[in-house]
């Protein structure tokens, strides 16, 4: 811990904590890189306050992967570096211990409701799903909160309503808090910031949670969980209920829909297995595997009827190339945000892109979806607009702005984050 007087802390955030990059640099035979995390804490009544700020803010620079500096106040958050990707942690002691944790939570629970975010994907409603089977394994009753279906979730979803374990298990909130009871327990998948969650109501009416997510932290980060398991290592939150799952039980079993879901959740989000992908999601997807799950049927949850590609062709149309960066609209009469994610993955595919970005309006917001290769990071360029993500995979919402006023926010982010590379 160090106490320092305010103005050095001015002279290190013009400098932008250039001490990262510093440490990040030590070469001294070491085989693995070294860096450096700092939480700061500014303007407090009192030194206690500044020392509480500075421990929050150190969480959330772990949280987002390390390799960065926080600096907290009362009202305000402001994040430097974090440039570097995160390192998979080798042991699965953490996922044991979560596990049991969490076993535990489930029994002493009258009921359990499962909730992702906003426009859910297949990584959340897969980690849903498997979340589902363990809540049933313990006899426990079950929901999977959900407000509305959209494309990129529809086939599985389909695949569950066939299936009779999932009768009047998908909810909406409304239903939802009226089930709720004070010993009922809300597990919040693949989301971790309270503008994002599928039902800010739901949440405020829980009074037991628990989340579990592979994004890292952001500044509206969901806090006084009963149990927290933010791994950013993690290809997708589908791994993770992949691991808990398996010490949960001494002889896990999930069906084949129920594995394949999980197994889409980790393709969809590790692109084929080409992006994050380390040991542990190749140990995860084996496993779902012997659960039964069908390569071929999990293809057939990524499949799109011919309007589809037409409108994703359509949006890269408009693509704008500068250094290496695409830039494309989707026209005002498109309003699907699985369609332009899809246009953003495969704008990168295109040789020399090293990042896309794809912005599309709904109702009166612009939204964004931004991927990269790997050497740009995409989620410090959406951070500044108020986004976040991953280094390959990140998303922002401009709030009542016009489809002009956007493009030049995201063109500024986009300078700005190689103004700070360059320096």
């Amino acid at each position: 811990m160090i106490t320092i007087q305010n103005k050095y802390l001015k002279e290190e955030t013009e400098k932008k904590f250039d001490i990262l990059d510093q440490v990040r640099e030590i070469n001294i035979g070491n085989t693995l890189g070294i860096t450096l995390s700092i939480g700061v804490g500014d303007l407090g009544e009192t030194p206690v306050e500044n020392y509480n700020f500075a421990e929050q803010a150190m969480e959330l620079a772990l949280g987002r992967g390390g390799d960065q500096a926080v600096v907290k106040t009362q009202n305000k958050l402001d994040f430097y570096g974090g440039k570097t990707k995160e390192v998979q942690k080798r042991t699965k002691v953490r996922a044991r211990v979560i596990a049991h944790a969490l076993l535990n939570i489930i029994n002493e629970s009258s009921s359990v409701f499962i909730m992702g975010h906003k426009n859910s994907d297949i990584d959340c409603l897969g980690a849903a799903v498997g979340l589902k089977r363990a809540c049933s394994l313990l006899s426990k009753p079950c929901y999977i909160v959900m407000e509305n279906e959209n494309g990129s979730i529809y086939t599985l979803m389909k695949k569950l309503n066939e299936d009779d374990d999932y009768d009047d298990i998908i909810i909406n909130s409304s239903m939802a808090i009226k089930l709720l009871d004070e010993k009922s327990l809300l597990i919040l998948v693949d989301v971790n910031n309270y503008e994002y969650v599928e039902s800010i109501d739901l949440l405020r009416n829980s009074e037991r949670y628990v989340l579990i997510d592979h994004h890292r932290r952001s500044k509206n980060f969901i806090d006084g969980a009963l149990l927290t398991y933010v791994e950013v290592y993690s290809s997708s939150t589908s791994e993770l209920i992949t691991e808990i799952f398996q010490y949960m039980f001494e002889n896990p079993k999930l069906t084949p829909t129920e594995a394949e879901a999980l197994l889409a959740g980790i393709v969809v989000d590790t692109k084929h297995f080409t992006l994050k992908t380390g040991v542990r999601t190749f140990e995860a997807a084996s496993f779902l595997r012997r659960q039964g799950a069908d390569t071929v049927e999990v293809k057939k949850l990524f499949s799109n009827d011919l309007e589809s590609y037409l409108d994703r062709y359509e949006i890269m149309k408009t693509a704008k190339i500068k250094n290496n960066i695409a830039i494309a609209k989707s026209p005002d009469s498109m309003h699907d945000n699985v369609i332009a994610s899809q246009a953003a993955d495969e704008l990168i595919n295109v040789t020399g892109i090293l990042a896309s970005f794809v912005l599309y309006r709904i109702e009166n917001d612009i939204l964004i979806s931004g991927r990269s290769s790997g050497e740009v990071n995409v989620q410090l360029i959406l951070e500044e607009l108020g986004g976040g993500g991953h280094l390959t995979m990140a998303g922002a919402r401009l709030k009542g702005l016009k489809m002009e006023e956007a493009l030049f926010r995201l063109e500024a982010a986009i300078d700005n984050y190689f103004k700070e590379s360059d320096e």
